[in-house]
């Protein structure tokens, strides 16, 4: 019999191949998937709210009838407008949707259904606009869907809430039997913690708040519990392994401080401080680098470049993008010009080189001749040799999976390793994720910056924004105008990047030079244009998030970021980052309606402050640990149901359990913990497999 993680999800009765895909979308393949596959929420529809006791401005589920669908234009607007109005026996409310005109086909007078939304008022009457629903056409539906306690999974275009419900039921009677508990039972029993199979169906289908409590606890508990034990076998991994031992003077450190026509912050010669200690050390460091947007890790980074120069060994720096990678070398080539780095020859390594010539660097690479090099993920590639490789720095460490990070070190033996991030870290979650890491933190923005004041306006108030960046171009200034999209889409009512720069060129900013940068440009028609854009040769540049992590400009002022509401909270935050960098006061214009509860909590945060962490924190309390990394940190999203930010007491219990297995065995190499180390290969192949290297 097929285990769980190897029997295809097509299997479930009610899947097959073509809903196969669907799921797919989702990161569902397998039956262990589907199974693990959580709630984002419930809805507790046992007594549900009466229409007569809807509370205005609080989000609620109401359950009625259909009495009423209108689908009509709007004068006013022209938008679509499709109107249903509900009547529960109690009292009517009426769901609004707009520009979906396809919601004819699922309303109908006489069928029940269940919006789920904020309550307003609105000319009298109770209304909820853009609601999530269900509608109930069977007996069964009902059965499953409401008089109890509901799952609300996330979706994919294609799919509903009744038919992931469904699905989920057929397969927890089918398969449910089949799992095994990974959790050691002294372990359970100490904590008393409910078994695997009773706590995966509460998950899915708890009877009562408290099961699903309970449930939550015990998968929370394992889920911390293994993460733990992989991050603590990766730091005995590496402090095991020999280093070099570099020789640093207080008169090296203090030149490189000095070389520069500004002071360096207290928090920038700290760190410095810190990198000089580990580096000196005759074991690999490893240590994260966490600082907002323009407060100086450029500097404090290279110094280690600089250290490893002086004791005769190469450097990289591997950064996300190539407009990053091209920007770090910018910096390198004047410091190299100019004082602190003199002496050093250093490259550029990306992926738009000819053949010959990313052959001549990589044999001067080989044999020595190159002192630092600055690359894409082009530096992990298996042709990409060392001689002498002492120092690495991975720039924008999310962006890149554990195992990429540890391609780039074992090019050369074990280098020190600086791993460098603009998204601040809550300190939970550093906890969690990064126990394997020494924790560097600058916290300081360089004298002399602008202030960065952000500001919120309604898509009604666009002529306002539009003036205000008018102004300030005319004193000089260069702005920025952000998009979520590209094109026009039909199914979100947003203005596309293409349309709005064809649009300014004609009108509003006709006077102006304007230029459009996107993701789908080549990166060498994007490098071109943002080279321009710095050297003042364009007013305007009209962007997606392209410009998330992008070239510095420091007479850049201005940056209007159009249906802010549909950016992530940290890619505001990046996005805002952008202006600012130079001496002039900068201003970031948010255009924005929310209309979810999450996207109102982001615009509120970016408006409440401009410290990252503060804005680290404030994101990973919206969207939970599992996404604020995205899907390439590994660990994280391992993490389905626990959450740091909340669940902080059980981190701390499971961490002391891993501990104390590790203490004493750790290697995992104990008949006794034999599941264990399986379970771990398995949930965290990467890490293991650097135990096992090392």
């Amino acid at each position: 019999m097929s285990s769980l993680q190897d029997t295809s999800i097509q299997f479930v009765k009610g899947v097959g191949p073509a809903r196969k895909k669907l799921f797919a979308n989702l990161g569902v393949e397998t039956i262990e998937d589907l199974l693990y596959f959580f709630p984002r929420r419930y809805e507790d529809r046992r007594n549900m709210t009466p229409i007569a006791q809807a509370v205005v401005g609080e989000y609620q589920a109401i359950c009625g009838t259909i009495q009423k669908c209108l689908s009509r234009k709007s004068w006013h607007t022209k938008k679509h407008l499709a109107e249903v109005t509900v009547d529960d026996g109690t009292g009517r409310i009426v769901c609004v949707w707009f520009n979906q005109p396809y919601l004819d086909r699922y309303f109908k007078e006489g069928k029940k259904v269940v919006c789920y939304g904020k309550v307003d008022l609105y000319k009298n009457r109770l209304q909820i606009t853009s609601p999530d629903y269900e509608v109930f056409d069977t007996l069964e539906d009902e059965e499953l869907n409401l008089s109890r306690i509901v799952p609300v999974y996330p979706l994919t275009r294609g799919m509903t809430q009744r038919y992931i419900r469904k699905i989920m039921q057929s397969c927890l009677e089918t398969y449910q039997d089949r799992l095994e508990d990974e959790l050691p039972v002294a372990i359970r029993n100490r904590y008393r913690l409910t078994n695997i199979k009773s706590s995966i169906r509460s998950l899915h289908f708890p009877e009562t708040p408290e099961e699903q409590e309970a449930a939550i606890e015990r998968i929370s508990f394992e889920e911390f519990y293994f993460f733990q034990i992989s991050i603590i076998l990766r730091r005995l991994s590496l402090t095991q392994k020999p280093g070099i031992p570099h020789k640093i003077s207080d008169a090296l450190c203090l030149r490189y401080i000095d070389a520069f026509p500004f002071d360096l912050t207290r928090a920038q010669k700290r760190v410095i401080r810190e990198i000089r200690e580990d580096m000196q050390k005759p074991r690999p460091m490893l240590r994260l680098l966490q600082g907002d947007v323009g407060c100086g890790k450029t500097i404090v980074a290279i110094f280690g470049c600089l250290a490893a120069y002086k004791n005769g060994h190469q450097s990289a720096i591997m950064a996300p993008t190539e407009i990053l990678a091209r920007q770090h070398f910018a910096n390198i080539e004047r410091m190299i010009a100019d004082g602190p780095l003199k002496g050093m020859r250093a490259v550029l390594l990306v992926s738009q080189y000819k053949k010959s010539e990313r052959d001549k660097i990589l044999k001067e690479l080989a044999d020595g001749q190159i002192d630092l090099v600055v690359g894409t993920h082009a530096l992990i590639t298996d042709d990409v040799t060392f001689k002498k490789l002492g120092f690495t720095v991975i720039d924008e460490q999310h962006k890149f999976g554990v195992r990429q990070r540890a391609i780039l070190a074992e090019k050369g033996g074990h280098p020190d390793v600086l791993i460098m991030t603009a998204t601040p870290i809550p300190r939970t979650l550093c906890i969690t994720l990064y126990g394997d890491l020494d924790v560097s933190i600058i916290d300081e923005v360089p004298a002399g910056r602008g202030k960065v004041v952000t500001r919120r306006f309604g898509h009604d108030e666009s002529q306002q924004v539009y003036q205000l960046v008018r102004s300030k171009i005319k004193e000089g200034r260069q702005a920025y105008i952000v998009y979520p999209i590209i094109e026009e889409s039909e199914t979100l009512d947003l203005k596309a990047a293409q349309e709005m720069y064809r649009n300014f060129k004609r009108t509003v900013f006709k006077d102006f030079r304007i230029e459009l940068v996107h993701g789908q440009l080549k990166q060498d028609q994007t490098a071109v244009i943002m080279q321009r854009f710095k050297d003042h040769q364009i007013d305007i540049l009209v962007a997606t998030t392209v410009l998330e992590v992008g070239v510095d400009v420091a007479n850049a002022s201005v940056m209007v970021i159009e249906h802010a509401d549909r950016f992530g909270l940290a890619q505001l935050h990046q996005l805002r980052g952008r202006i600012g960098r130079g001496e002039h006061d900068a201003v970031c214009l948010l255009v924005t309606d929310p209309k979810t509860e999450d996207g109102q909590k982001r615009i509120k945060a970016i408006l409440s402050t401009t410290d990252g962490f503060k804005i680290a924190q404030h994101d990973l309390d919206i969207r939970g640990p599992g996404k604020f990394f995205g899907r390439h940190q590994h660990g994280l999203n391992e993490l389905k149901v626990a959450n740091p930010a909340t669940q902080l007491d059980i981190l701390e219990v499971a961490r002391k359990e891993a501990v104390m297995l590790t203490d004493a065995d750790p290697t995992l190499k104990k008949k006794s913990n034999q599941s264990i180390r399986r379970t771990v290969a398995r949930r965290y192949p990467t890490y293991l497999a650097m135990v096992q290297a090392g």
